[in-house]
């Protein structure tokens, strides 16, 4: 449960970034009218702003129970026309209701809209002066309670105070956590294997010569663009893809973000660090994970989705996600595991499509933290703009350089992890009591009906693979199984077997 303070001038916007914010935390809303329906004018603000709110969303009219007003996810808007009617019905026990609606949100999810107060001078009616006093001392005491408070400016939220410490840890779960010494690894999604001999040549050449200065990214963005038919300037080299995908908030400012889950779920906890509101559409693992460009909330000005994943979407389908004002972001970490690269869209040209890409997966170099985005020259301006300096090192250029030149050395290995899919695969589905789903790229997910007694059977065998109960949208019955040989992989399955046994099936 929490309490968010949304403040502003009069026309600043904070009413529609409330409501933003309200999206983003999904479910029925309850919307709270404090102006006076009977004033014609203002009967026809009310009427426009009811016009941009989702259909589903009850609306009531406020009396002076502000607090009673609470129910489930509430936007109380706004708090200073709530003051003024309750001035003008001659009560005034504002600061001892507001004080009730602060315990209110203990129980529920609510957001208050208020005027900010004080940056005008003294009115010299009294009554107006006890408007402008109420407003100030409600208004700080919802700010000392409030889990966040906004500021909006110019239709652009400030954020003053944001619980980050409230996020989420699962979030910033990654496989690499569930992997002891010893064990056989099937939870990181990178290909097993030592990184191919053409490319450790090259790193060895960029430690010789390199390494004794700073990092000049400019060869690597150059042979990067050639890989996919683009410019130089339309590639920003980063510390992995993730480092990417931490670019975004600052870059780019969103108002609202959609991020589509399943999926790798650092972007989400990057923009909620950068207090942006965040809205999750979810794959239906029932729909085999496809796509639903419909379920994405027309208010979100930047989407973010992964491709390849559980699934490969087709190109056609992430380009109905474009909108007027809005950014589609396509995560495309494991394409290059996907032999032929159908559905990317790294070679479209397109002024409001950034697509991310890693090496690291498909050429086993993770520590070497080798990404990218690629984007519209000035899209790609303001994420270098925000991207520390020497953010790639000299490996990771060199890895970029190789890469350039050995495109058919990377099929063959995307063909490799294509075979070692299907292996899994197909002994996953010869196990009698668990679902399973394959994914476009090196891993398989599979739902069992104990989890946990599954992952603990599976640890006594000194087997690793990753618990997908963080993923949003999936549950703790959820594990992501990577492919390795055939011969680890019927090691695997005969374990899991096993547990699947000894735990009980899907029902």
């Amino acid at each position: 449960m929490s309490l968010t303070l949304v403040i502003g001038g009069t026309r600043s916007g904070k009413s529609a970034h409330a409501e933003r914010l309200a999206l983003a935390l999904g479910g029925p809303v309850r919307y709270v009218a404090t102006a006076d329906p009977d004033d014609e004018s203002m009967a026809e603000r009310i009427r426009a702003h009811a016009g941009r709110r989702p259909s589903d969303w009850e609306t009531i009219v406020a009396g002076d129970d502000l607090a009673g007003t609470v129910r489930g996810m509430t936007v109380i808007d706004g708090l200073g026309a709530w003051i003024g009617g309750v001035l003008h019905r001659g009560t005034d026990d504002v600061v001892a209701e507001v004080q009730r609606l602060v315990v209110a949100a203990r129980e529920a999810d609510v957001i208050v809209v208020a005027e900010e107060a004080g940056q005008g001078m003294l009115p010299l009616d009294s009554l107006a002066r006890r408007w402008l006093d109420l407003l100030g001392e409600s208004v700080q005491r919802l700010s000392d309670a409030a889990d966040r408070v906004d500021y909006v400016v110019a239709g652009r939220p400030l954020t003053l105070t944001a619980p980050l410490a409230s996020q989420s840890s699962a979030l910033r779960h990654h496989g690499d956590r569930d992997v002891r010494r010893g064990d056989v690894d099937h939870a990181v999604n990178v290909l097993a294997g030592r990184p191919p001999a053409w490319l450790r040549t090259a790193l060895v050449a960029a430690l010789d010569g390199d390494a004794e200065r700073y990092p000049n990214d400019a060869q690597a963005r150059t042979a990067t663009a050639g890989r996919h038919d683009r410019n130089p300037d339309e590639i920003v080299v980063t510390n992995g893809a993730t480092e990417a995908l931490w670019l975004l908030g600052p870059a780019l400012r969103p108002r609202l973000a959609a991020c589509v889950h399943p999926g790798f779920a650092e972007a989400e906890a990057a923009l909620r660090v950068n207090g942006i509101p965040v809205v999750r559409v979810l794959r239906e693992p029932e729909a085999k994970f496809v796509l639903d460009p419909d379920a994405v909330p027309g208010a979100a000005d930047l989407v973010i989705v992964g491709n390849p994943g559980w699934t490969l979407d087709p190109a056609h389908a992430l380009l109905t996600l474009r909108r007027p004002g809005r950014v589609v972001v396509v995560d495309e970490a494991f394409m290059e595991m996907v032999p032929g690269e159908a559905g990317s869209l790294a070679g479209e040209r397109l002024d409001d499509v950034i697509v991310i890409r890693s090496l690291t997966k498909v050429l086993a170099v993770p520590g070497l933290r080798v990404g990218y985005a690629i984007a519209p020259a000035p899209l790609a301006r303001r994420l270098a703009a925000v991207r520390p300096p020497w953010s790639a090192n000299a490996l990771a250029l060199a890895t970029l350089i190789a890469a350039a030149a050995h495109d058919g050395e990377i099929r063959t290995l995307a063909e490799r992890a294509v075979a070692e899919r299907v292996d899994l695969h197909d002994r996953l589905t010869a196990i009698d009591g668990i679902r399973v789903w394959p994914s476009a790229a090196n891993f398989c997910l599979v739902e069992v009906a104990d989890g946990e007694g599954v992952l603990a059977a599976l640890r006594a065998e000194q087997i690793a693979v990753r618990p997908a109960g963080s993923f949003p949208g999936l549950g703790s019955g959820h594990l992501r199984i990577t492919a390795r040989d055939p011969e680890a992989n019927a090691r695997l399955v005969a374990v899991l077997a096993g547990a699947v046994a000894l735990t009980g099936a899907v029902a």
